[in-house]
């Protein structure tokens, strides 16, 4: 039978001799520390500025590169960190809001503007729709935006493989008021159509004229006109990307 006494003493000195083991590790090296550094990943868990946007956006151009600059950290996982704080929403609260941008975008849970284009609060002026179409009730929330605002860019969003645009392109019957926003891509798909396009080809293809018809049908409001007159505002057409995330300018 196992000494009680002697099985003790062996394991207490186990544990002695494994502690002794582990005080003479060491640590990783400064070296090799600051060139994990490099690490993207390090680095944006290190320290990320908040973005707390403090001046007024006024010129059409500058608002269309925040955009950009913005889609290009959400493609490379590096959003910035948004001032999300009570002081800033009592701010905006009494301060008022100073969108630079009016984002028409298809109401697809796939693409939410203020990620993809990485704003803050108070940045975009959104209206979302399904097929991402103008009727009176859009075009009355971006007018507002302009007029109100004083929003410099009107940005039309829409996706590929939009699954309003597919539907117009299917066809069959539809149930409720999803006919009215049929009704509104069915040119475009006619359109694309007569192009003697087939398959994807055609559902891609009427996507970008279905979002042209809306910014022509923006460009109709007296309110919009005037702002395009002095080059106060823009309208531009922008196609998501679902899987890669970028964007493409369908009107240039």
């Amino acid at each position: 039978m196992r000494n009680p006494f002697i099985y003790i003493m062996s394991l207490l000195l186990g544990i002695a001799i494994t502690l002794s083991g582990c005080g003479n590790q060491t640590l990783p090296s400064t070296d090799k520390y600051s060139s994990n550094l490099e690490n993207p990943i390090v680095q944006q868990a290190i320290a990320i500025p908040v973005y707390k946007r403090r001046e007024i956006i006024s010129s059409p151009e500058e608002a269309k590169q925040l955009l950009i600059d913005g889609n290009l950290r959400f493609t490379s996982g590096k959003p910035l960190s948004k001032d999300l704080s009570s002081t800033r929403r009592v701010d905006l609260m009494k301060n008022g809001q100073h969108p630079f941008a009016v984002i028409l975008s298809c109401s697809d849970s796939r693409v939410p503007p203020e990620l993809l284009f990485d704003q803050a609060l108070g940045d975009l002026f959104v209206v979302r729709v399904a097929g991402n179409v103008v009727s009176p009730v859009e075009l009355g929330s971006v007018e507002y935006a302009v007029e109100h605002l004083k929003t410099p860019l009107i940005v039309v969003l829409g996706h590929e493989e939009c699954g309003a645009v597919t539907a117009a392109v299917q066809g069959g019957e539809t149930n409720g008021s999803i006919g009215a926003i049929m009704n509104k891509i069915k040119p475009s798909v006619d359109q694309a159509k007569a192009m003697g396009l087939t398959g994807k080809d055609v559902i891609e293809m009427s996507t970008e004229l279905n979002m042209q018809n809306a910014q022509r049908d923006i460009a109709k409001s007296q309110t919009i006109k005037e702002g395009l007159e002095v080059n106060k505002v823009k309208i531009i057409s922008i196609k998501y990307d679902l899987d890669e995330g970028i964007l493409k300018f369908i009107d240039e």
